[in-house]
């Protein structure tokens, strides 16, 4: 296993015991604070399939041409974990944790199969990726679509960036509580985002 596929198994173990271990009612309120979250993601997801979907199957699937799903590159955040492993049934969850247990040996993202992204709720760096090349085909065409995706870019900084409280470093903010740490919590690793805590007027 490598050490890539060894971070995020750790991370999806964790996830699913503490989430395994809640009560109904605390379990119920982790859901609705995904309320607004998941409701942005539909609009997302409704915005790309409706107007990037045959490009991005046609470069990514077909033509093996896109920088998207790369080998060990994904990002993911550890509320990118904690929301998909809400969202999910068991035996999603042990398809993932059975896939990061093989090597990889291919040169895409090790949580892409056949059927495309083997998430329930794939992780928002994936999700908010768009190629140059899938750019420049829909919105030179459309130009009010690039609008349209820019108003996304900025509604997903209000679920991820810790500029105010958000609800990426509230999730984080759960496990840690409980005594449970991941290198993949980023809203309470990273040196760049503590900064930018620390400098908000808006988080303290």
């Amino acid at each position: 296993m490598s050490e890539y596929n060894k971070e995020q198994f750790a991370a999806l173990c964790m996830v699913q015991q503490h989430l395994a271990s809640l009560a109904v009612a605390p379990k119920e309120q982790l859901l609705k604070r995904l309320t607004g979250y998941l409701a942005f993601r539909k609009d997302v997801d409704n915005f790309l399939e409706e107007h990037f979907s045959g490009i991005c199957t046609r470069t990514c699937y077909r033509d093996r041409l896109s920088a998207c799903c790369s080998r060990e590159g994904i990002i993911t955040f550890f509320a990118d974990m904690v929301i998909n492993a809400l969202m999910s049934t068991a035996d999603e969850i042990e398809a993932l944790k059975v896939v990061l247990q093989k090597p990889n040996r291919g040169f895409k993202c090790v949580y892409l199969g056949e059927r495309g992204c083997m998430w329930r709720v794939k992780p928002i760096v994936c999700e908010m990726f768009l190629c140059d090349r899938a750019e420049q085909t829909v919105f030179e065409q459309a130009p009010d679509l690039a609008a349209q995706w820019e108003a996304f870019i900025q509604a997903k900084k209000r679920y991820t960036w810790p500029d105010q409280p958000i609800l990426f470093d509230d999730l984080e903010a759960v496990f840690l509580e409980a005594g449970l740490r991941s290198t993949l919590m980023y809203m309470h690793n990273s040196p760049g985002l503590l900064c930018v805590k620390r400098t908000a007027p808006g988080y303290l």
